[in-house]
């Protein structure tokens, strides 16, 4: 099957989940500075997930350029991505609004069910796309992957400590993503 539908769709939804997460932030009654000051932890909740967010959109927009073809299982693994993170408006609007261990280790447990949904869609890609193709050449190993699913769990965990700690693992988790993942890009130029 033709890979194109699933990418439009897949953009589509991602586009829809921000516009969601953006309307949690309610225009403040007052035009003044100090009216911003209590939206400020609303504001940064969805400044990280609107990243995370950002770096799903990034990354499966470069695998769908590696990728051939689709099959059924593959369409499944992609609406399972697309279900945990059609959750991440409502742990953000959580986190938010009350940060706290629950909403915190939510928000987190969110994004770890995001990125095993992720692997497991590559793992399907993979499977269907053979050991020898040029998306199982470009992904390599996984290692990145599976270390942002330990640091995922530790930050859940630690969530009952501190939110604090959990929410910074979570950045730690941001970033290591941020910084271009060229695996694909590098096997598309050759």
């Amino acid at each position: 099957m033709s890979k194109g539908r699933l990418e439009a769709f897949s953009d589509g939804v991602i586009a829809i989940i921000i516009t969601i997460m953006v309307l949690e932030l309610k225009v403040p009654e007052e035009g003044t500075l100090t009216a911003l000051l209590p939206l400020l932890p609303k504001f940064l909740s969805y400044l990280l997930s609107f990243i995370f967010l950002g770096i799903y959109w990034n990354n499966h927009h470069h695998l769908w350029q590696a990728a051939k073809q689709v099959n059924g299982s593959i369409l499944w693994a992609n609406m399972h991505l697309l279900f945990w993170l059609s959750l991440i408006p409502f742990v953000t609007g959580w986190m938010g609004e009350h940060f706290s261990t629950i909403p915190v280790a939510f928000y987190g447990s969110v994004l770890w069910l995001s990125a095993m949904a992720y692997y497991i869609m590559v793992r399907a890609l993979l499977s269907h796309h053979g050991k020898d193709s040029l998306l199982a050449t470009a992904l390599g190993n996984g290692v990145k992957e599976r270390l942002s699913l330990i640091i995922y769990t530790a930050a859940i965990l630690l969530a009952f400590v501190s939110p604090w700690i959990s929410t910074g693992l979570y950045v730690v988790v941001a970033i290591m993503w941020l910084i271009p993942d060229r695996r694909i890009e590098n096997q598309l130029t050759k």
